[in-house]
């Protein structure tokens, strides 16, 4: 029986997914449990291989789910009898909790990863649109993986961290298991101690305002003049039009030592109200940009319909226009408030006194010799939650945005 490129291309497949899967596995299992381990990478990328190679030759255009599950089986024996027993590289006398469910993990996701890249291809032989398909699927299921991995691993790390003890640190950096036995309030002592002993509530109410300044300011300056160069018709506004952005040319650190020398001497260095004469001027330029693009978009008809019945300009923007451009309001203010939010150059060289410091500028002053570890971690994660929690809600308000924004003809 003849084989192709196409059969090749799925064991490659196999793999590619058996290599992936135990190398991120066995990371989450050396940060779970603590024990450190070398995988057996060859031997689950031999299994991966074999598990693709049996689906594609006799499961693939089968929906019955026996199986479909015979790949896992089969990954599972190669991957325990090529290890020697040590699926994970270590014995199983070791962690055994934690090396069934990891192991468990691994099987079922290299399986699902297998069925999902090789279902519906075809018995044995794989046409050129078929290995395209497989390609395709393949690129995006590692791609996804990868990123995910990236993104996730780092705040992962960072929460563990954050409800680790000094000594559990000092004794394995690398176990990040947590002892729920000692109770919530020693779990979460470090945030506690932020909140209680580093003022971390005022730096987050001074953020907050901050922010939100930024983002009225910056809209109550931006859409009037993104109105104005997308509608209305003066000279030099092809010119002001390609220039708004002309400011980021110039890097902030330049900025920062004439700044320093002219608040100092007009008394606004050390105080909010100097923040909020630098974060507008740095948001405005973007925001012009953004909203004179989505401004272009709408239809000219229904503001010239408002002007002719007896709406003035202003009225013209006010119920016309920024009703249909909420999608565009609500992404650019969350852009302005995540910059605002994690602004660090000027609250550090603008702010000296403690009580105004800003959540980026209270984190960074944790990192010292003398501040455990685990609450500079608990400081990021505190940083990090509310932009996570209004990105959230403001991807519902967008699309609700979007709906309420359309045209009906």
């Amino acid at each position: 029986m003849r084989l192709n490129n196409g059969f090749f291309a799925a064991l490659i497949c196999g793999a590619i997914w058996g290599f992936i899967w135990m190398v991120v596995i066995s990371v989450l299992f050396m940060l779970i449990s603590g024990e450190i381990t070398r995988p057996p990478v060859g031997s689950a990328t031999l299994a991966g291989m074999l598990a693709a190679g049996f689906y594609l030759w006799f499961c693939s255009d089968d929906r019955n789910w026996f199986r479909d599950a015979v790949p896992g089986i089969l990954v599972f024996f190669v991957l325990t009898t090529l290890s020697g027993g040590k699926p994970l590289g270590l014995d199983f006398s070791v962690a055994t909790s934690w090396q069934i469910l990891a192991l468990a993990l691994f099987i079922g996701v290299t399986a699902l990863s297998i069925h999902l890249c090789l279902s519906g291809m075809g018995n044995r032989h794989l046409n050129r649109y078929q290995l395209e398909h497989l390609l395709i699927r393949m690129l995006k299921g590692v791609g996804f993986t990868i990123f995910t991995v990236v993104v996730a691993l780092p705040f992962y790390v960072m929460i563990m961290t954050s409800l680790k003890s000094q000594q559990s640190l000092l004794a394995n950096p690398l176990d990040f298991s947590l002892d729920f036995s000692q109770g919530l309030g020693v779990l979460f002592r470090s945030y506690i101690e932020l909140f209680t002993e580093f003022n971390f509530g005022t730096f987050l109410i001074n953020s907050a305002i901050v922010s939100v300044a930024t983002v009225i300011l910056t809209l109550l300056f931006a859409v009037p003049g993104a109105y104005a160069v997308a509608r209305l018709r003066f000279p030099g506004q092809a010119f002001l039009s390609r220039s708004i952005l002309l400011i980021y040319m110039v890097p902030a650190i330049v900025l920062v030592i004439p700044l320093y020398a002219v608040f100092s001497q007009i008394g606004l260095r050390n105080t909010l109200t100097g923040l909020l004469f630098v974060y507008p001027a740095t948001t405005i330029p973007v925001a012009l940009y953004m909203l004179q693009g989505y401004f272009r978009g709408l239809p000219s008809e229904l503001e010239e319909a408002g002007l002719m019945d007896g709406l003035t300009r202003l009225g013209v923007i006010l119920k016309i226009t920024l009703p249909l451009s909420l999608p565009a309001l609500a992404s650019v203010a969350l852009y302005v408030f995540m910059i605002a939010w994690n602004e660090f150059l000027f609250a550090f060289m603008f702010l000296d006194s403690v009580e105004i410091f800003t959540l980026s500028r209270g984190v960074v002053s944790l990192n010292s010799s003398e501040v455990p570890r685990q609450h500079l971690m608990a400081g990021s994660v505190i940083a990090t939650i509310p932009v996570l929690v209004i990105f959230l809600w403001f991807e519902r308000f967008l699309v609700s945005g979007l709906t309420a924004g359309s045209v009906k003809g």
